[in-house]
């Protein structure tokens, strides 16, 4: 098939044709004091475009076509079947286009070919598709009250949305915000990281075939200044991001200063992966283990980044973990046979070498270490493993948000829970038992929003909830709690004598 082909994605990737624009009231525009950036390829540095770098100015303009558009009531005043109908078209459209998209993510990203067109892209339609098949069949309620009086709870769309989301899965993180922000009622602006910004500027047209008016779906590409004009404007009534706990923390003061609009955090983590002796399949444990920390090149807030090991079958398992790791040699991200791509950018490539440089003053190198493929002008490392003298070591405490991986021994149950649980992040864990005692009270005992038993970052459909317990932010995506938080509750009691 084509798609297999390594040659077939290079010859789509020469003849593609790439929108630079941001996308305001229906229309793209370029920024209207002419600011723009050059779009880099972390695969081999080139340029794939010029996109608009938004300001004041665009900002301001998509805020008052959201606003208007949310006054005038052209979506959230649609019937819920006729929503859901414009969502399953765009859905559609997605997935009619996928490869075109695929193939963007990959170009701006560095994410292999493989996993953008089976994970990213469809993974996104599916996202719109369940968000919209939930707007016929979420309702409200009737309250119990005094016998002359009727009390209704709805929910009602909070107004209008800033989805500020992040490079690593730049499509689907979008779909995560927009999927169930759009389906409750409210308009969107999207601003997509300056660092891959090209699937999120694509599907604003496909948004407007779909059907979706114009003003409710906006896209303001652009560096830190648009995130920052979002959470701080006083017509912004709700701001979700995803990425890092110190923006994070920026945003939920721009909030406070503005406004007080909502503000839901999906930020950083450091993940613990704790395989016990009576773990019931040691080369299973190990393939997982390495994909979840060298899958996407280990930048996923979820990577499993601390490797927790029982000192009985460590010397065991490390052997199969090395192993394990060899398929994720880097190559070209235009390769279907690529498991590792590239880093996103140079910033990036010099934050991960710094980590490994110091990786190697605080413990012992089992695997990689090294800066590869250089020769092709992009931004490779490969799959690196640490053994690390204990929890202390900076390399198991700080999110690296590259693949290397810090492996730290432990003795009990307990001291593996403590260790755990020892960060300032609570977004992922995962225990490896044949025991189903163990398992359940080491679910319990996990500070972490998402716990995986005898598995690592599986449940990829929709009914989950995700996100984090401590500095991991607030809110969740995903699920039917995603729908919730972006209405506003509303109690109205009518009197009947």
């Amino acid at each position: 098939m084509q798609q297999h082909d390594f040659a077939y994605w290079q010859q789509q990737a020469a003849a593609l044709s790439i929108e630079g624009r941001a996308f305001i009231g229906g229309e793209y525009c370029q920024a209207a004091a002419g600011g723009s950036f050059a779009c880099l390829s972390p695969i081999d540095g080139r340029t794939l475009a010029t996109v608009a770098d938004c300001g004041a100015a665009e900002v301001d303009a998509a805020v008052a076509a959201a606003r208007a558009a949310f006054e005038a009531g052209v979506w959230r005043g649609l019937n819920p079947r006729q929503r859901k109908a414009v969502l399953l078209r765009w859905a559609a459209l997605i997935r009619e286009h996928r490869h075109e998209l695929a193939l963007l993510e990959t170009l701006d990203s560095g994410k292999p070919i493989a996993d953008t067109l089976s994970v990213d892209v469809p993974g996104a339609a599916y996202c719109i598709e369940w968000f919209a098949e939930a707007i016929d069949k979420s309702g409200g309620e009737v309250a119990p009250a005094d016998q002359h009086l009727v009390g209704l709870v709805t929910r009602e769309p909070i107004g209008v949305v800033a989805a500020v989301v992040p490079w690593n899965f730049p499509l689907l993180m979008a779909a995560w915000k927009f999927a169930p922000a759009l389906a409750a009622g409210n308009s969107v602006l999207l601003k997509p990281s300056e660092k891959s910004p090209l699937s999120a500027i694509r599907i604003a047209a496909l948004a407007q075939e779909a059907g979706i008016p114009a003003g409710v779906f906006n896209v303001l590409p652009g560096a830190g200044e648009p995130g920052r004009l979002l959470a701080l404007h006083p017509d912004v009534d709700c701001l979700a991001f995803t990425g890092s706990t110190a923006v994070g923390k920026l945003i939920m003061q721009y909030a406070g200063q503005s406004n007080l609009k909502r503000v839901w955090l999906e930020l950083g983590g450091k993940s613990p992966n704790i395989i016990l002796p009576d773990c019931p399949d040691l080369d299973r444990a190990a393939n997982a283990a390495a994909s979840a920390i060298f899958y996407n090149m280990g930048e996923m807030c979820t990577a499993g980044s601390r490797l927790l090991v029982h000192r009985d079958i460590k010397a065991v398992f490390l052997d199969k973990l090395l192993s394990a790791a060899q398929r994720f040699a880097p190559g070209h991200p235009l390769d279907p046979a690529t498991a590792m791509g590239a880093i996103i950018d140079r910033q990036q490539l010099e934050r991960v070498l710094g980590y490994i440089a110091l990786g190697r003053e605080e413990g012992r190198l089992l695997h990689g270490g090294a800066q590869v493929r250089q020769d092709s002008g992009g931004h490779y490392v490969q799959p690196t493993i640490f053994e690390v003298a204990g929890p202390q070591a900076r390399l198991a405490r700080e999110e690296i948000f590259g693949p290397v991986l810090a492996v730290i021994s432990f003795g009990t149950l307990e001291e593996a829970i403590a260790i755990a649980n020892d960060s300032e992040y609570g977004l992922a864990a995962a225990v490896w038992t044949a025991d189903l005692a163990t398992a359940h009270s080491a679910a319990r005992a996990l500070r972490a929003g998402t716990v995986w038993v005898n598995c690592y970052d599986e449940g990829g459909d929709m009914n989950f909830p995700f996100g984090g317990f401590k500095q991991s932010g607030n809110g969740r995506d995903k699920s039917l709690h995603a729908l919730e938080k972006y209405t506003e509750l509303k109690s109205t009691l009518l009197r009947l004598r």
